[in-house]
C-alpha cells in the first residue's frame, strides 16, 4: 500500500517527522518498505498563462508564444509541444529555474536562448520534464483554468511530499486504504481521525436496475446505483490525478479515476458499467459451462464453473472482485453508468485471479478481506465525486443483502491475568480500555476481563491471543520489559534403538553424496514415465504445469536434479534426499517418509590415481548397506530380484526389511533414459525411513577366553541361486556358537560346470566358556552340507 503523507495528514496529523512516522508504523507491525519524494527536485517553476501563439517563421514544429508568468511584462517563449494553445494555464520555468536532470545532480538550469533566430526566455514544461511522470510526455502539462498565475507550482501542487510504501502482511487487509492507515496512526498517537464527510446523495430520478444475487454465500451484499447523463469527456481534477499518482495508480478517465480514488481512500473496490451494454437484470452467479469473457485488458478467458461473475441476461459482464469485462466497461460514448459496490467473501475471490494469470488491486483487497459494512459508504462517496466531476443525475441505491451469510458480530474475551502473563507487564485498566476503544472495539470491563466487540473491518481478530497482540503492538513492543526466558529444561531422551536422521545424512555425505531438496510436486509426464501405475493427488492450483502432481516416489525429483546437473556439464553426480512421498487418492492418502539416492558418472573423482570406471549397481548397493548396518540389525535386511518400471531388469532388486517391502534399488532402465534424453547410466535407490531408522539397542557381549575354530567351505550351486539363500541355510544349521560367516570368493570358469558357480565361505565358531572340539565342529559342518544339498542342490567342492 502506497500513500501520500500529505493526504494522510488530512485525516490525522501527529507531531512527528516523516521518518519518525515511518518508524512508528513499522514498529506497529506494518513494515515501511520505502519513503520516496513524490516529485523530483526543481525550483523557479511557476504557473503561467499562454496569452497567444504564432507559428515559428523558420520551423514547422515550433511555436512562438507570449506567456504571462505573473511578473508584469509578458515573456516570449519558443515551444515545440503540439498541444500548446492560447488561454492555457501551464507550468513555466523562468530564466534561472533549475529542472531535474538525470545526468547532473545539480540539475538543468534554464537560460536565455535563441531558437532558429527567435528569442526564448524560459520554458513551458511537460510533466516528465518536472519528474511528475515516468514516461516521456508528448506535450506540455496543462493546468486547471483556475490555477493562480504567478504562484510557485511546487507549493501550489504540494510537491514537498513523501510517498510512503507499506508492506502489509496478508492478515491486515484493513490497512489497504488511507482510512485504514489513518486509523492505525490515530490509535498509535491517541489522536482522533477525521476523514471527509460522506453524506447520502439524494436520488434525482427513480429509475433502477433489477439486481439478483443467486449466490448469497459468496456475495452477501451487492449495492448498485444508476447515474444518468454523465460526461465522460470531462477532465479528472488535477488534485485527484496527483493523489492517484502518489498512490501508484495511473489516471485513465474520470469515472475509472473516481472508483480507483475511493478504493485508495476507503479500501472498497468499485466498478462502473455502461448502462447501454446491460440487458435486463444484473445477476451475481457462478459461471456456466462454456462461458467466455473478454476482460478489460483484452484477454479472453474461458470461465471455470467455480468463478463468481457479474452477468446480465445475455452472459457474463465481469469477473466478480477481479476485473470487469471489455464490452460492458465505460467508453467515450457512455452517457449512463451503473455503479457497483459489493462485498465478496475472501474465499469467493481467493485464488481466482491467479487461476487466470491475473492480479488486480481489487482481487488483492477482496482476497484479504474488505469491510462488509463499507459498500454503502463507498457508493455514496463515489456518487458525490462523480456528480462533481462528470455531472449527471443519481438514482436510488439498490441493495441486495443475505444477512445469513454476512459476517456475524464477534465478541472476544481478554483476561487481564492472561494479558499480563503473556507480556510480562502489569497494565492499567484505563490504558487497555483506551487502546481497544481507539481500535474501534467497544469493550466492557467486568473487574477481571474485557469483553471486546470486534469491528467489521478486523477479519484477523478472533481469539484472545489476537487481542494480546493488539495491546502489545499499540502499547509499543519496545516498552515491554526484556527478560530472560525461564523453563525447566531436561535432557532429551536418546532412543538408542533408533538411528537419528541426522546420522543417516552424515553417513551419506561421508560416502561422497550431496543432499538435494526438491519440490514435493513433480511433472505428471515425468512421474508417468518412471511410475506408470502410480496414483497421487493432482494439485488444483499448481505453481506451474510441470509441478502439478504430488510425488509418489523420490525418483522423479532426483532424476530431474540429475538432468539439471548434466545440462550444466556436471558429469559426476552423487545426490540423496529425504522427504515424504504421497500415494493414493486425496481421501485415502498415504504419506511415507523415504530416503533416496542417485549416482552417475565415474566411481572415483577425476585424478591421476583415480579409477575411471563408471559407478555401477554394486557401488550403490555398498553405500546403501553402510546405512543398513547403522541400525545394528543388518541381518534383518534382504535384497531379492524384482521388476520395477523405472529400473533395468536384471539390475534391479526389491529391498525387504523383516520380510516386508521397504524400497527398491537398481539401474535406470534404458527405455526410460531414452524417453528422458539421458545419455549416461544412473543407479538409484529409495528406502522407507521408518525401517532405516529402526535398529537394536547396543548390548555388551563378554569376550571369550577360548580359541576360535574356523572352517572354509566351497559350495557348487546354480549360478542363478542368490548367495543369501545359502547364507540363510548355513546360519540356520551352524548353531548358536557361530560368531562370523564371511563370503570370500565367488568363482566361475575352468573346473566348474557351465551354469554353476563356486561360493567359498569362511565360518568361525567360538564358545564363551570352553574350547570346541573337532567332533562338534564336524557335526555342524555335516549338517550344513546336508541341508544345503537337500534344499539348494549345493555340492561341496573338492
Amino acid at each position: 500500500m502506497k500513500f501520500s503523507e500529505h493526504w494522510l495528514r488530512e485525516w490525522v496529523s501527529p507531531q512527528l517527522g516523516t521518518q519518525a512516522l515511518a518508524d512508528q508504523i513499522t514498529m506497529a507491525g506494518l513494515e515501511v518498505d520505502a519513503v520516496e519524494a513524490v516529485a523530483a527536485v526543481f525550483e523557479g517553476v511557476v504557473i503561467a498563462e499562454v496569452m497567444d501563439k504564432v507559428q515559428h517563421p523558420d520551423a514547422d514544429k515550433l511555436s512562438v508564444c507570449r506567456v504571462d508568468d505573473g511578473g508584469g511584462e509578458p515573456v516570449q517563449v519558443v515551444c515545440g509541444a503540439p498541444n500548446v494553445a492560447a488561454g492555457q494555464k501551464v507550468a513555466f520555468a523562468r530564466v534561472g529555474a533549475v529542472l531535474p536532470d538525470d545526468a547532473k545532480a545539480s540539475g538543468f538550469k534554464i537560460k536565455k536562448a535563441k531558437l532558429r533566430g527567435q528569442e526564448s526566455r524560459g520554458m513551458i514544461c511537460s510533466a516528465s520534464e518536472l519528474g511528475l511522470a515516468e514516461e516521456t510526455s508528448p506535450g506540455i502539462m496543462e493546468l486547471p483554468a483556475d490555477a493562480p498565475t504567478g504562484e510557485d507550482l511546487r507549493a501550489w501542487l504540494g510537491l514537498d511530499d513523501q510517498a510512503i510504501d507499506v508492506d502489509l502482511t496478508p492478515n491486515r487487509g484493513d490497512c489497504l486504504s488511507l482510512k485504514g492507515l489513518a486509523r492505525e496512526v490515530g490509535v498509535l498517537n491517541r489522536l482522533p481521525v477525521q476523514g471527509p464527510a460522506c453524506r447520502p446523495v439524494p436520488a434525482s430520478h427513480d429509475e433502477t436496475l433489477d439486481v439478483r444475487v443467486e449466490d448469497g454465500e459468496r456475495c452477501p451484499r451487492y449495492i448498485g446505483r444508476l447515474i444518468k447523463g454523465v460526461d465522460v469527456t470531462a477532465a479528472t481534477p488535477l488534485w485527484m490525478v496527483e493523489r492517484l499518482r502518489r498512490g501508484g495508480v495511473r489516471s485513465i478517465d474520470p469515472v475509472v479515476d473516481v472508483t480507483n480514488y475511493v478504493m485508495l481512500e476507503l479500501g472498497q473496490p468499485l466498478h462502473a458499467f455502461d448502462r447501454e451494454n446491460l440487458q435486463g437484470a444484473v445477476i451475481v452467479r457462478l459461471a456456466r459451462e462454456g462461458e467466455r469473457l473478454v476482460l478489460l485488458d483484452g484477454q479472453a478467458v474461458d470461465l471455470d464453473a467455480s468463478t463468481l461473475v457479474i452477468a446480465d441476461e445475455r452472459g457474463p459482464l465481469a469477473m466478480a472482485g477481479v476485473m470487469g469485462g471489455e464490452h460492458s466497461g465505460v467508453g467515450e460514448g457512455t452517457r449512463d453508468i451503473f455503479l457497483e459496490s459489493a462485498f465478496f467473501t475472501p474465499l469467493a475471490v481467493a485464488g481466482q485471479a491467479r487461476t487466470y494469470g491475473l492480479h488486480t488491486d481489487a482481487s488483492h483487497r477482496f482476497e484479504r478481506g474488505v469491510d462488509p459494512q463499507l459498500a454503502r459508504e463507498a457508493a455514496e462517496r463515489a456518487t458525490a465525486l462523480l456528480l462533481d466531476i462528470v455531472g449527471g443525475e443519481a438514482g436510488p441505491l439498490v441493495e441486495v443483502a443475505s444477512e445469513a451469510w454476512l459476517p456475524a458480530t464477534r465478541w472476544v474475551v481478554l483476561r487481564r491475568a492472561r494479558l499480563e502473563q503473556a507480556l510480562g507487564k502489569a497494565f492499567a485498566v484505563e490504558e487497555v480500555s483506551e487502546i481497544l476503544e481507539h481500535l474501534g472495539m467497544g469493550s466492557e470491563w467486568d473487574g477481571s476481563e474485557w469483553h471486546a466487540d470486534v469491528p467489521s473491518w478486523r477479519f484477523d481478530i478472533a481469539i484472545e491471543e489476537d487481542l494480546i497482540e493488539e495491546v502489545a503492538r499499540i502499547h509499543g513492543y519496545n516498552r515491554l520489559p526484556a527478560r530472560r526466558p525461564q523453563a525447566r529444561l531436561g535432557l532429551r531422551p536418546d532412543h538408542e534403538a533408533r538411528t537419528p536422521l541426522a546420522r543417516l545424512r552424515r553417513q551419506m555425505v561421508a560416502r561422497g553424496y550431496q543432499e538435494a531438496v526438491t519440490y514435493s510436486f513433480v511433472a505428471p509426464e515425468l512421474q508417468q514415465t518412471l511410475l506408470p501405475e502410480a496414483v497421487s493427488p493432482v494439485l488444483a492450483n499448481p505453481i506451474s504445469a510441470d509441478l502439478s502432481v504430488m510425488r509418489a516416489s523420490l525418483f522423479p525429483g532426483l532424476v530431474r536434479a540429475l538432468q539439471h546437473n548434466l545440462n550444466r556439464q556436471q558429469s559426476r553426480v552423487r545426490l540423496f534426499e529425504t522427504g515424504l512421498v504421497f500415494r493414493g487418492e486425496l481421501d485415502d492418502l498415504d504419506q511415507v517418509p523415504m530416503l533416496g539416492a542417485l549416482a552417475c558418472g565415474s566411481r572415483e573423482p577425476e585424478g591421476w590415481a583415480g579409477d575411471r570406471a563408471s559407478v555401477d549397481f554394486f557401488d550403490l548397493k555398498g553405500d546403501l548397506e553402510s546405512l543398513l548396518a547403522m541400525g545394528g540389525d543388518a541381518e534383518a535386511w534382504r535384497f531379492e530380484p524384482g521388476a520395477h518400471p523405472a529400473l533395468h531388469s536384471g539390475q534391479c532388486a526389491r529391498i525387504l526389511y523383516r520380510g516386508e517391502e521397504a524400497g527398491w534399488i537398481g539401474t535406470l532402465h534404458p527405455a526410460v533414459r531414452a524417453t528422458l534424453g539421458l545419455k549416461v547410466d544412473a543407479v538409484l535407490f529409495e528406502v522407507r525411513l521408518d525401517a532405516l531408522t529402526h535398529g537394536n539397542v547396543p548390548a555388551f557381549m563378554p569376550l571369550s577366553r577360548y580359541p576360535e575354530v574356523r572352517r572354509d567351505l566351497a559350495f557348487l550351486v546354480d549360478e542363478a541361486l542368490p548367495v543369501q539363500a545359502l547364507l540363510d541355510t548355513l546360519r540356520a544349521q551352524a548353531g548358536e556358537w557361530l560368531s562370523e560367516c564371511r563370503l570370500f570368493d565367488v568363482y566361475q570358469g575352468k573346473g566348474v560346470a557351465e551354469g554353476r558357480k563356486s561360493v567359498a565361505l569362511g565360518l568361525t565358531w567360538q564358545h564363551p566358556s570352553r574350547t570346541l572340539n573337532d567332533e562338534e565342529i564336524n557335526q555342524l559342518v555335516d549338517a550344513i552340507v546336508e541341508e544345503s544339498r537337500r534344499h539348494l542342490g549345493a555340492e561341496l567342492r573338492a
